[in-house]
């Protein structure tokens, strides 16, 4: 445990694990937003006032404005994600500010949620668990919520990076075979029996199943729009872990309700939490509410590498 006669001032923006509070707690004199909620710039920058470091998550917007309010004590922030898109890095390096994020353990839990979103689409999860529970279920029968199945179909994994392979490992041994794009192709060794494709829709026209794992960054917004759809095979399902904005709302509310599109599988949204509304009339997609890193040992691990990283930056503080 580390240990200094005066503790450093920390804030913490959103809830941790039990076990990760308690270490940021006998590390610093720690304020806590207790309540959980999602913090607006100004209101984290009110809350924060005098810590010399400060640990966000994806969920804060730590811009100049943010930053340049906090700068008389602030001297590192630490983020519980692998990126930091949602901090503004150049003046972060401009203020002095030192930078703490984790490495991208998080492929396996994401890995393991594309596929459960892509399973629910494709069998008709939502229906099949709203029938049980209304009690008008009558038993079973021959035609009964017919799904479609896994093996033999083709997945478009968009964006073929750490994660997208881990879901591609999982998605072969459902019989799947893969395709991908990504900006570049990867490496013999990395491809494996994937098959590349250099432009979107080309990948597109084959993609029985689309799974939208691009890192955030690398495209622009509604990139998963109408033409994009339509260039896609009849009964098509759209797997989405990667961000909301990536996909066009309209565009496959619409697909999704003539059926162009049999299902979706939504991990991700524009404007979260405040969705698009038609979503949930639906019933051919199933919602998740951006529970991609929700696993307790995936959490605790993110949380012991910021302590790490954190326990080397705090002797200079």
């Amino acid at each position: 445990m580390y240990s200094r006669s005066v503790k450093p001032k920390a804030f913490l923006c959103r809830r941790f694990t039990p076990t990760v509070e308690k270490a940021l707690l006998e590390r610093f004199n720690l304020k806590i937003n207790e309540g959980d909620q999602i913090l607006s710039p100004d209101e984290l920058t009110q809350l924060a006032i005098g810590s010399q470091v400060l640990i966000v998550t994806t969920t804060e917007s730590v811009n100049a404005e943010v930053l340049q309010r906090l700068s008389s004590t602030l001297r590192c922030i630490a983020t519980l994600s692998v990126g930091c898109d949602h901090i503004d890095t150049v003046k972060t390096k401009k203020l002095g500010i030192s930078l703490l994020h984790i490495p991208d353990i998080l492929s396996d839990t994401y890995a393991e949620i594309a596929m459960m979103l892509l399973l629910n689409a494709c069998r008709r999860a939502y229906e099949a668990d709203r029938l049980v529970r209304s009690g008008k279920w009558l038993g079973w029968g021959p035609t009964q919520l017919l799904g479609t199945r896994l093996k033999g179909k083709r997945m478009l994994v968009f964006g073929m990076g750490h994660i997208g392979r881990e879901i591609a490992h999982r998605a072969r041994a459902f019989g799947m075979t893969i395709h991908y794009h990504n900006r570049q192709r990867l490496s013999r060794e990395l491809e494996g029996d994937a098959v590349f494709h250099r432009a979107l829709d080309d990948g597109l026209k084959i993609a029985d199943v689309l799974m939208i794992a691009a890192p955030v960054s690398a495209k622009p917004k509604k990139i998963i729009n109408a033409e994009r759809i339509a260039c896609m095979p009849v009964g098509a399902i759209v797997v989405n872990i990667s961000q909301g904005e990536l996909i066009e709302d309209a565009a496959l509310i619409s697909a999704l309700s003539s059926g162009r599109l049999f299902a979706a599988g939504l991990d991700v949204f524009a404007n979260e939490p405040h969705i698009d509304e038609r979503y949930r009339t639906l019933d051919n997609v199933f919602l998740t509410p951006n529970i991609g890193t929700a696993a307790y040992e995936t959490h605790e691990a993110m949380g012991k590498m910021l302590l790490d990283g954190l326990d080397t930056m705090i002797a200079d503080l």
